[in-house]
């Protein structure tokens, strides 16, 4: 089972090769609460870009830990790059860019990354 995603306006599509999360990270760093993310995060082995890898920028912030990925056409931060404690590879969805996710029926798990640093 796999779910499909896009930045706003669709240069940037990306599959994950897993079911539709039920849970999603609502973190309050000053990054995720401007931008309003829910995460949902997998091994980078079950997500595949399908298309626009020209069209993305990274941003890094703070501890320059995860890559942040940006449509350069419409600036929607669809996905971002990163690593497990441990250091396997992987990927943070947002996801809302993923149109079949049900927002309002996703468990929030609240992460207090504004007391990180």
């Amino acid at each position: 089972m796999s779910f499909q995603g896009q930045c706003h306006c669709g240069a940037v599509t990306f599959s994950v090769d897993a079911p539709l999360p039920t849970r999603a990270i609502s973190c309050n760093c000053s990054h995720c609460r401007a931008k309003g993310f829910l995460l949902a995060f997998f091994p980078a082995d079950q997500f595949t870009l399908t298309q626009g890898g020209d069209q993305l920028q990274s941003y890094r912030f703070n501890t320059h830990m995860i890559e942040h990925q940006f449509c350069t056409v419409c600036g929607t931060q669809a996905f971002a790059l990163g690593a497990q404690p441990d250091g396997t590879p992987s990927r943070a969805i947002n996801l809302r860019c993923v149109p079949q996710a049900d927002l309002d029926a996703l468990e929030l798990v609240h992460y207090d990354g504004a007391s990180l640093r």
